[in-house]
């Protein structure tokens, strides 16, 4: 059973003792007191300021398994943090074994200090978990999918739109790329695992996938250079810096271009100005 009155203390407590600075935001002149707003803590977890509101109050509403996830990466919970906030709600603590879907809190702040550039964490199944608004822009919305779905290495073998992004001559080679960091996390986690619940399911939809598997092909690094069809500013030559973090199997991806590039240039329009004044740019040329 929940503890109402403890988890709106726990909730309470995490956000007072939280900065401004932590999660990449302003502190402003107006603040009087420490630690977030409610409203600011809603919205680093995607969710209404009301029904924060609510969470913190002792008789408040009981959330899902999936909005205490949310708030554990809104809040920028350790793991042992995380457990207790499962716990006083009710739920059994989530499994550890690689499951990959809660951001480690100093990643989250990096990643709270690169709001002007396209950057996103990505755990070992290729599962997108966060993104800043430059790298919506030019990926599009990663974290929508859900199922099988959420990971891009399925969406690549199964769902011919997201190869639209790659021009058509390097698809077989980010293919042997993506098939090669699969093997990789198969061979850590072994065959009792989400890893190889995702394979056998990509074996079975997708005959190039099965073909690339039985070949074991080992590619490093797995981010590397590459070059993406953007919808609006076209042909984008990027390069993709990254930081893994090894105990919770994820990767910081940044992306960046060389400066004094067309590329370069493109990717400052998309990072700065937003799409309605990239979309009048591209009118313009």
């Amino acid at each position: 059973m929940a503890d109402r009155a403890e988890l709106a203390a726990f909730l309470r407590a995490r956000r007072e003792a939280l900065q401004p600075e932590d999660v990449g935001l302003p502190r402003g002149r107006r603040r009087r007191t420490g630690g977030l707003r409610r409203e600011e803590v809603a919205a680093l977890c995607d969710m209404s300021a009301d029904y924060y509101t609510r969470l913190e109050q002792p008789h408040g509403p009981n959330p899902s398994e999936q909005m205490l996830g949310a708030i554990a990466r809104g809040l920028h919970l350790s793991l042992e943090e995380r457990d207790h906030l499962f716990q006083i709600a009710g739920y059994a603590v989530p499994r550890r074994v690689r499951r990959g879907d809660h951001i480690n809190p100093g990643m989250m702040r990096i990643l709270d200090r690169l709001e002007d550039t396209p950057a996103q964490v990505v755990n070992h199944l290729g599962e997108t978990l966060k993104q800043t608004r430059p790298a919506v822009a030019l990926l599009g919305d990663e974290t929508a999918f859900t199922g099988l779905a959420r990971s891009l290495h399925f969406r690549w073998f199964t769902d011919p739109a997201s190869r639209l992004t790659h021009p058509s001559s390097d698809h077989a080679g980010h293919s042997r790329l993506l098939v090669a960091d699969l093997h990789g996390a198969h061979a850590r986690d072994g065959s009792d695992s989400r890893t190889a619940e995702l394979v056998d399911a990509l074996r079975t939809a997708s005959p190039e996938f099965a073909a690339l598997w039985t070949e074991h092909p080992v590619i490093g690094p797995y981010c590397a250079p590459k070059r993406l069809q953007h919808p609006q500013l076209g042909l984008l030559e990027l390069h993709c810096q990254t930081l893994v973090d090894p105990d919770q199997a994820q990767r910081l991806q940044v992306f960046t271009a060389v400066p004094g590039t067309e590329s370069h240039a493109r990717l400052q329009l998309l990072s700065v100005l937003g799409g309605d004044t990239v979309q009048r740019y591209v009118e313009s040329l």
